[in-house]
């Protein structure tokens, strides 16, 4: 079918009017008439009849005229979808984000894109470190927010560092290590309770004792979810390493407290990962854009 012809026709019968067809398409009214001709003739069909000065639609012309509204209003649809999804107004965000910044910091970064993107769809994987990056890599996600640094996949993925805050070690108030200085070794010899293997935080502790050739800790509790981790030490149970963002109003409130390792003093990096050398759409790069804008109101 000859969808030029179709659109002329889609004018004339929105118009009613050969002429008023030929001023807004800026074609002749001779070049028109000739397409239409020969655009009833590849349909079989009269789609137009002389009235008076004028023409009229026939019986199949009408029917057509309803299809080809249709048809040309499915094509403005597309046009302004197109148009969105380059504008990022439309589209959608596959995200993989560890357990730090997707319970302190996502949350807030999201209500503030989605005032402004509303129409783009947000799934959000909240993972551990060592999953969140394969994620990245196998392609079921755009990009990856990540607490840590990546030690692997680092010719393949792209890290851009947003902010930087403590890691801290914390025990209950009652615990004999509270608010005081330690070596590395006693601290040690404490039971902790942290996440669950994968996570950047077990895997910074761990490296921390290799580093100062330290023995390495005992994880008496293991939990896949950083919340119950933090609850059972506040019960008072073993020991925390852990993001100063997490712990900061426990202890702020008292209801942990730091525990001052001897010459220790780590910092947690908060960090945009997305896979090199390969462009984000519009949707996704106006979210790094905002994140940007805005590290560190959500932040210490």
């Amino acid at each position: 079918m000859n969808l030029h012809a179709l659109r002329l026709f889609h004018v004339i019968a929105s118009t009613g009017s050969v002429t008023r067809a030929s001023e807004l398409l800026n074609i002749s009214q001779p070049a028109i008439t000739a397409q239409i001709k020969k655009f009833e003739k590849e349909l079989l069909l009269t789609l137009l009849k002389p009235q008076g000065r004028g023409i009229a639609l026939t019986d199949a012309g009408e029917e057509l005229a309803i299809l080809a509204k249709r048809l040309f209003a499915v094509e403005q649809q597309i046009e302004q979808f197109a148009l969105d999804y380059r504008n990022g107004t439309n589209g959608c965000i596959r995200l993989a984000a560890t357990y730090l910044p997707a319970h302190f910091l996502i949350p807030t970064w999201i209500a503030k894109f989605k005032q402004q993107y509303e129409q783009v769809e947000m799934i959000i994987t909240t993972t551990n470190s060592s999953d969140a990056l394969k994620q990245l890599l196998h392609v079921d996600v755009d990009m990856a927010i990540y607490g840590g640094l990546p030690e692997e996949y680092v010719d393949e993925i792209q890290t851009e560092e947003l902010f930087q805050d403590e890691l801290w070690f914390v025990v209950a108030p009652n615990h004999r290590y509270a608010n005081q200085q330690v070596t590395l070794p006693e601290m040690m010899k404490e039971p902790f309770v942290m996440r669950e293997e994968g996570s950047s935080t077990r895997e910074r502790l761990f490296s921390l004792c290799r580093t100062y050739n330290s023995p390495a800790p005992t994880i008496s509790l293991q939990f896949n979810g950083l919340h119950e981790a933090i609850t059972a030490v506040i019960a008072g149970y073993g020991a925390n390493f852990v993001s100063s963002l997490v712990v900061r109003e426990y202890v702020n409130r008292g209801e942990l407290c730091r525990v001052h390792v001897d010459g220790i003093h780590l910092t947690n990096t908060i960090a945009i990962c997305t896979r090199k050398n390969e462009s984000l759409s519009a949707s996704a790069t106006n979210l790094i854009q905002m994140i940007r804008h805005n590290p560190y109101k959500y932040s210490l």
